[in-house]
């Protein structure tokens, strides 16, 4: 099991590398994540709704993601609150304060240990990734994230630790004083993740550790420049503006809502030398841009009230009337339409809210989940596209007559009469090469530069695999997996 110091402190990363490592063993691997907390999250092959770190990690195995490796999900809608999903699917709206949650822990519990011990009758091997720190002391009882389903199933423990942070050996000495004496006894090792400069520089720290904590450095990973990977839920914005844009560059706008979900959808575009993708944020001037992307919400009536509040109606009114394009995915898509109707309250106070108008469509939330991976052809360019659906939204109105996608199973999303606007529920709609050169070329750009987002991703899990092997003890990772290893 892989414990951090701090949240971002490279657990998925580690657990990514280790997967794709492991694998090149002749390992049978799977990951698992007891309980996560992400407003990110995949399609599983059958058919529920898990972490999208969990679902990067199985494909660092080799395999198709699945419900089991991630049983509980929250998803926050507010402050204190969020969405509850076990096993793969909704089970309702929890609030902290009120304590639900805690009182629901003993299902949620059951469920974890369940799906842990059908992957492991399966597999080889389970990599399992914790969540925050072992060191939160005051959600230790009852824990199922870290050290108290650790102690469960009685596995060792590797503590990560993010250099670049700073105070990266108070990080994992004080972690460590700050666990009970089996907690302890359970942690084998530590991981130092992120380093730039001369290792020697850092020999007298890590003997130190060592000397102090009794516990060995298996290795220091080195800063990984220009790596990209599915990210579980933080937000990195991309900086700088392009000297100038011209036909051969585009600048595409995403508003940060602030229960942004899913903002993978935007990884191509960030990847993509030809687009300059700006996310911005509440305290953001918004630059003009060449096309806005409304993102994933899982507050959709609050996200478009602050939507409101900082200005964007009238700017996006602005933006398409002087020909600028604009795309909602998912909830984005139903704040483009004239009204969000939440008559049971699943995302705060019953009642509805008018919509942006772009659309004439209506979306009204109802309790259950729409899951599901989807393959179709755009009606732009007739491009494939893949992706996946998640929403609770049931949308009606005349514009659906004009649908974005045309699905294996159904059509999908709607488009304006004049073609500036579209909306679509599908996830990952920029990652197939086919729909995102459709889309940006509709959009404006001129003279694209192909890429594949797939086969990047696929490079960055090896180049995270190929980092394990050279600076981790990997003869004292091979020792944990005895002698259940090989296939």
């Amino acid at each position: 099991m892989v414990q951090g110091t701090t949240s971002n402190a490279g657990k998925s990363l580690l657990v990514t590398a280790l997967c794709r490592w492991l694998v090149r063993q002749g390992v049978r691997v799977a990951p698992f994540k007891p309980q996560n907390m992400a407003l990110n999250s995949a399609v599983t092959a059958d058919g529920g709704e898990i972490g999208r770190a969990q679902a990067l990690q199985a494909i660092a195995c080799r395999l198709e993601p699945q419900i089991d490796m991630n049983p509980v999900l929250l998803k926050p809608n507010t402050d204190t609150g969020a969405q509850v999903i076990v096993r793969g699917h909704a089970v309702g709206n929890m609030d902290a304060r009120r304590r639900r949650y805690h009182t629901y822990k003993g299902i949620a519990r059951t469920a974890v240990f369940e799906a842990y011990r059908r992957l492991a009758s399966r597999f080889n091997a389970v990599v399992i990734e914790g969540a925050g720190s072992p060191a939160e002391i005051n959600l230790r009882t009852n824990d199922i994230a870290n050290m108290g389903f650790a102690k469960a199933v009685d596995c060792p423990v590797i503590l990560i630790a993010d250099i670049e942070l700073g105070g990266v050996f108070a990080h994992l000495y004080g972690t460590l004083a700050l666990l009970s004496e089996s907690e302890r006894t359970r942690t084998l090792g530590f991981v130092i993740n992120r380093f730039r400069g001369d290792l020697e520089l850092l020999r007298p720290g890590l003997d130190w550790l060592e000397e102090n904590t009794g516990r060995q450095i298996l290795g220091v990973l080195p800063y990984l420049h220009g790596l990209h990977l599915d990210a579980e839920d933080s937000l990195a914005r991309r900086k700088g503006i392009m000297p100038t844009i011209d036909t051969e560059h585009i600048r595409v706008l995403v508003p940060v809502f602030p229960r942004i979900s899913n903002h993978t959808d935007f990884d191509p575009l960030a990847l993509h030398p030809q687009v300059d993708l700006r996310f911005i944020g509440r305290d953001d001037a918004i630059p003009p841009a060449d096309l806005i992307v409304l993102p994933g919400s899982k507050s959709v009536r609050s996200d478009l009230a602050c939507l409101r509040d900082r200005g964007w109606e009238a700017m996006l009114q602005r933006h398409v009337r002087y020909g600028g394009k604009l795309i909602g995915i998912c909830g984005g898509f139903q704040i483009l339409g004239t009204q969000v109707h939440d008559p049971l309250g699943l995302e705060g106070d019953p009642g509805s809210t008018p919509g942006l108008g772009f659309l004439a469509i209506e979306t009204s939330l109802e309790p259950e989940k729409q899951l599901r991976n989807v393959r179709g052809r755009l009606t732009i360019g007739d491009a494939k596209v893949s992706g996946y659906e998640i929403h609770a939204g049931i949308t009606r109105g005349p514009a659906l007559a004009h649908p974005v996608v045309l699905l294996d199973s159904h059509r999908d999303g709607a488009s304006s009469r004049d073609g500036r606007i579209l909306g679509t529920y599908v996830h990952g709609l920029f990652d197939l090469d086919t729909a995102c050169t459709a889309l940006l070329h509709w959009a404006g750009l001129r003279g694209q530069q192909r890429t594949d987002f797939r086969a990047t991703r696929e490079v960055a899990i090896d180049r995270v695999a190929n980092a394990v092997q050279e600076h981790l003890d990997t003869e004292w990772l091979l020792r944990l997996l005895a002698p259940k290893s090989k296939q």
